[in-house]
């Protein structure tokens, strides 16, 4: 199932809303939203952006958990021309407050559960003008189809072209604080047109497939997930929030075909008591990435699922997947099994060393990657921007060497983010909330392997004279400060933290004695 008439997420709704209008898009709680209701819905609620003073180009946020709701106002910011800046909710209050305020975000629509947040900072901010209550009366989405529902349902005259930005993620920046990666409509649809286009059917769509969305949809593989299966027309199922037992009873109860996941969803899913093959019969391909996977854990999905497995490899800034492992190579016992994949067609891949130059087969260096779907920008920071670019070649930070077919093998971060079931956790932001405790003269922050959760965060700490704190007072201390999933799991009190001549920290000598035993780096 594809169309190559589709440039732009506009395209998506029109087109599919005139083919078959009838079909189910979103399934949500049982609730069902067709593709021409979403194609309806979206126009009322671009209408009232536009009324509430929103231009285009302007910023929109989004501060709740998956509904089909949150699908209705992707498709009305791109025909509004506003930018969607979606809020993962599992941040601090202090944390939304820096993406609110950098992105410039003026109009935010939250769920109740999170509205006395978003009306606090709004207090806070002067350029956030409006807040919008999904729930109203406490019914999901009741508060926004109040808000909808005096503007027309007709098709907007838009001019939307694929360069023109569509979403703002935010991710881990080197100081800490996250960047906000402005991505456009072709970053949705450019890799698989090309996959089309060369014949491959790494990833594929079929008119009965029925798509898990269990990714949220403010990460980059949440929402290219969504997008591919509403561009190719099928039906999607989305999960408020992952939850495993939830997401075993859904593939078995309705039929799930494909869905993408990242390693730590696996494992609890396998996990599940009284969960076995004959709750995965209706699966034919799973996609994983967001992190590196175990070779037990991948045997054992195999094993257990029957079904295709598809690795993708990317970045939020290179438009989520570049490079994929193909299901016809994950063969047991394989070496090959260990690679991340083969660069996606019309992705061009090198390895090169410190000075920018390419490295020999089998030798470590960074990956660079040049692709169609990559990013515009990091938001407000060209300086950031232009360190991550060379001569069009994108700077991932990861360290990988290829075979002599050319399939990449990532086995390091150059860059110090720590992946913690898909979420990223830069070393500096923890760093910074430890030594907000008074007993604290300094922490290191590093990620150590962890066999569910892919990496543990772990803290080194320096104590100021004659001070003292124990684990549980240090976590306690971190409550409230940064998210839950960044708060580390094991605290070490050191003497010194070991840093090189210039004063960075040197996290390899405090990584060393928790990877020795592992045949790379990342896990």
């Amino acid at each position: 199932m594809h169309y190559p008439n589709l440039k732009t997420v506009v395209d998506t709704a029109t087109f599919h809303a005139e083919r078959h209008p009838d079909r189910v898009a979103i399934e949500c709680e049982g609730r069902e939203v067709t593709f021409a209701q979403l194609h309806r819905g979206s126009n009322r609620s671009a209408r009232a952006i536009l009324a509430a003073g929103v231009t285009p180009g302007s910023r929109v946020g989004y501060l709740g958990k998956e509904s089909e709701y949150y699908y209705e106002i992707v498709f009305a910011c791109a025909k509004s021309g506003a930018v969607l800046v979606p809020i993962n909710w599992r941040l601090t209050p202090t944390e939304i407050e820096h993406i609110l305020r950098d992105s410039g975000t003026e109009l935010l629509f939250t769920e109740r559960e999170f509205r006395a947040t978003a009306l606090d900072l709004q207090r806070e901010q002067n350029q956030l003008r409006l807040v919008v209550d999904m729930d109203g009366e406490g019914e999901l989405g009741a508060g926004f189809r109040a808000w909808t529902a005096e503007h027309s349902a007709d098709d907007l005259d838009t001019s939307v072209q694929p360069e023109d930005p569509i979403v703002q993620l935010y991710t881990s920046g080197t100081t800490g604080l996250p960047k906000g990666v402005v991505l456009p409509h072709r970053s949705f649809f450019r890799i698989n047109d090309l996959l089309v286009e060369n014949d491959l059917d790494w990833l594929d769509w079929r008119s009965d497939d029925k798509s898990l969305i269990g990714i949220p949809g403010f990460h980059v593989a949440g929402l290219w997930w969504a997008l591919q299966a509403l561009n190719a027309g099928v039906t999607s199922v989305a999960m408020r929030r992952f939850l495993s037992t939830e997401a075993a009873t859904l593939i078995r109860e309705s039929g799930i075909t494909t869905t993408l996941v990242v390693p730590a969803m696996l494992q609890m899913i396998l996990a599940e008591p009284r969960v076995g093959s004959d709750d995965f019969a209706s699966l034919r391909k799973v996609a994983y990435g967001g992190s590196p996977i175990s070779e037990s854990l991948l045997r054992q999905s195999l094993d257990a699922m029957g079904c295709e497995f598809v690795q993708l490899y990317g970045l939020t800034e290179t438009g989520n997947c570049a490079v994929c492992l193909p299901a016809a190579e994950h063969v047991p016992g394989s070496p090959r099994m260990r690679a991340a994949g083969r660069p996606m067609p019309g992705v061009d891949l090198r390895v090169v060393d410190a000075d920018g130059v390419e490295v020999p087969q089998g030798e470590v260096g960074e990956v660079w990657l040049r692709t169609p779907a990559i990013m515009i920008e990091y938001w407000g920071l060209k300086e950031a921007t232009d360190e991550v670019f060379v001569d069009g070649w994108f700077r991932t930070g990861d360290a990988g060497y290829l075979d002599q077919d050319g399939y990449l093998y990532i086995s390091d971060r150059i860059k110090d983010t720590i992946i913690v079931a898909g979420e990223n956790v830069y070393p500096a932001e923890v760093e910074n909330a430890l030594c907000k405790h008074p007993a604290v003269a300094e922490a290191a922050v590093i990620g150590v392997p962890d066999e569910r959760w892919g990496e543990a965060v772990r803290a080194f700490v320096v104590l100021r004279p004659g001070q003292q704190a124990t684990p549980r007072e240090l976590m306690l201390s971190l409550k409230g400060l940064i998210s839950d999933f960044k708060i580390p799991a094991q605290y070490d009190i050191i003497d010194k933290v070991p840093r090189n001549p210039s004063g960075k920290i040197l996290r390899r000598i405090l990584r060393d004695q928790f990877w020795a035993h592992v045949d790379r780096n990342v896990n």
